[in-house]
């Protein structure tokens, strides 16, 4: 057997199990996934469009959300861009954050700890939760939020089910 088989037979293997994993977790490429997971389910499509959450847009036509990893220093953060399309609060774009500028009274900012993420990800609890032991940072319209919390956490759980390497950071 040649000495540099088993050598590539590892790195092979390490690239298949990445690729299974999915692109890492709050990268642009992530954030696409996000995007499309979102549009498929109603929790988050029907359930905005319904309560109204999605008219508060600043005027722009779209919500943002904007979403990161608070101990991957210097990494990069991601956005959904949310849109009222054919009666639905529609994801119409995730990847890298954009140039507008952040509303505070329509716009959504969460960041925290990759364990919490992936906690949050899992069901282990929601956003009350969350958000009163301060695992998950935010910042945007409260009120707002408080008023769709099943959705709230309906999005806080399909962060566990898209696919993505947590154990190294977006860049």
């Amino acid at each position: 057997m040649h000495k540099s088989l088993p050598i590539f037979l590892v790195a092979l293997a390490a690239a298949t199990a990445q690729a299974a994993e999915g692109p890492t977790a709050m990268s642009a490429q992530w954030a696409e996934q996000m995007c499309a997971a979102w549009n498929a389910e109603p929790m988050l499509t029907d359930k905005l469009a319904e309560s109204g959450w999605i008219k508060n847009d600043a005027g722009r036509g779209f919500k943002t959300m904007q979403v990161w990893r608070s101990d991957c220093d210097k990494s990069a953060h991601v956005e959904l861009r949310i849109a009222l399309k054919d009666g639905k609060a529609q994801c119409v774009y995730g990847g890298a954050l954009g140039t507008q500028a952040f509303d505070r009274g329509a716009d959504y900012q969460m960041w925290a700890q990759t364990a919490r993420w992936k906690e949050m990800g899992a069901g282990e609890y929601g956003p009350m939760k969350a958000m009163m032991f301060k695992r998950l940072e935010f910042d945007g319209p409260k009120f707002e939020a408080m008023g769709n919390m099943g959705p709230f956490e309906s999005f806080l759980r399909l962060v566990g089910k898209v696919p993505g390497d947590w154990a190294s950071c977006p860049m």
